[in-house]
């Protein structure tokens, strides 16, 4: 019987269990979006996971979403990383790094212009800036001519990622960022080849991945996507649809996995698993919900096809999760105040649990 450690096969990769850590922005990069020392130490206390994905980094300076987060668009970048991957080696683990471009979901004040987005739509909510949340600014649409660019800047990305030691890398489809903007039937009210019917509002999507695939190769490639999440505002009225040509599509590919949020009811999710033949990594509760994923949330996803289970806000608190979940013993707490304040308080001080003699 498949459980959750169970051995599996990932692209050119031998996974010792099927347990992944979710992406989660911790904000913790120094001037520069340069990877820090602490961050190395933070990845290698986790290596036990099946496959690390790392927190969203920025595929170009106009990509950036929040201040104090990485990116992978210079060779400083590059350089900065290079030991966070090796120390996730040397602790035997494996990392992918997620490519994030935040599009209409960033401010002036991070990136010094004007954000960028499918249509002048302006998110919902307030973003994060240098000195504090401010009201989603309105986004440049993007001419017909700089879409490609744009899709292109992951795979400029990837190549830089496999150069910093990262295993591969996943696209960042999800959460109403660039991806999903274009995804979006209310972010996206473009009348070109990029908007309007299903097969022109996954366009972006599919060539941003098949761009990236042609950089570092399909099994160094994955995408997470959260069909109908409603993250900053953004609305999709034919889930279904949507998302099962997006599957059809990337199925061409031949990439190493696609990873779904639970923010569709599991009805949709099944018929999704059901029209994607390859890798499904499943994150089983919606992101930054009242409920944390547990074991039993884990059984319930592989027994429904999920391949590999990820987990958020139960590693940041657990850098052992792995063994806790071996042994069913005690899941600590996270504490939130903790989730991008910065320092290493809340990111390297929790324990691994102490086991009796």
């Amino acid at each position: 019987m498949t459980t959750l450690f169970t051995g599996y096969r990932l692209g050119g990769l031998t996974l010792p269990n099927r347990v992944v850590m979710a992406p989660m922005t911790r904000v913790r990069a120094a001037d520069g979006g340069l990877a820090t020392p602490s961050m190395a130490a933070y990845y290698a206390q986790r290596a036990t996971a099946g496959l690390i994905v790392s927190e969203g980094v920025q595929p170009s300076a106009i990509g950036q979403s929040n201040p104090g987060t990485p990116g992978l668009h210079t060779d400083e970048q590059v350089a900065a990383w290079r030991p966070v991957t090796a120390a996730v080696h040397a602790n035997g683990g494996r990392i992918f790094a997620q490519l994030m471009h935040g599009g209409r979901v960033s401010h002036p004040d991070t990136i010094g212009v004007r954000p960028v987005g499918p249509s002048a739509v302006a998110a919902v909510g307030d973003v994060f800036t240098p000195t504090g949340p401010q009201p989603a600014p309105m986004p440049r649409a993007l001419d017909a001519t700089e879409v490609p660019e744009h899709a292109r800047s992951y795979a400029l990305a990837a190549r830089r990622a496999v150069d910093a030691g990262f295993d591969g890398v996943e696209l960042h489809g999800a959460n109403g960022y660039l991806i999903s903007q274009f995804l979006s039937s209310n972010a996206n009210l473009r009348t070109d080849r990029y908007g309007g019917p299903v097969a022109n509002r996954i366009r972006f999507a599919v060539e941003a991945v098949a761009a990236t695939v042609e950089a570092v190769g399909g099994a160094r490639t994955g995408i997470r996507l959260s069909p109908g999440g409603g993250f900053w505002g953004v609305e999709e009225t034919d889930v279904r649809e949507l998302y099962t040509a997006l599957l059809t599509d990337l199925a061409r590919l031949e990439v190493a996995y696609v990873h779904l949020e639970a923010t569709a009811d599991e009805e949709t999710l099944v018929a999704l698993r059901r029209a994607w033949p390859g890798t499904l990594v499943m994150n089983p509760v919606f992101p930054m919900g009242p409920k944390q994923t547990g074991q039993d949330d884990a059984d319930h996803w592989l027994g429904l096809g999920a391949d590999l289970i990820s987990f958020g806000r139960a590693f940041i608190a657990n850098p052992d999760l792995v063994e806790r979940l071996r042994g069913r013993l005690p899941i600590a707490p996270v504490d939130e105040a903790t989730y991008y304040q910065g320092g290493v308080e809340g990111y390297l001080t929790y324990p691994a649990h102490q086991y009796s003699a």
